[in-house]
């Protein structure tokens, strides 16, 4: 099984890194991962995911 280095990072709309939710090797596939925001404030932030050559960015919305 191909194994793919994985970096998640989230920022605040300021670009500013306010939390790593994953960083590490893992084998090739489905994935989840939970992630304890209750030191954030409600607001919209952006998941960043690099997993091998694939690079994607999300909006996540935080309410509280």
């Amino acid at each position: 099984m191909e194994i793919i280095v994985i970096l998640s990072i989230l920022y605040n709309l300021v670009g500013q890194e306010v939390a790593t939710l994953l960083d590490g090797q893992m084998n090739a596939g489905y994935h989840s991962a939970r992630f304890d925001a209750s030191h954030l404030p409600s607001g919209i932030y952006f998941s960043r995911l690099v997993a091998g050559e694939t690079v994607e960015t999300q909006r996540v919305i935080l309410l509280k």
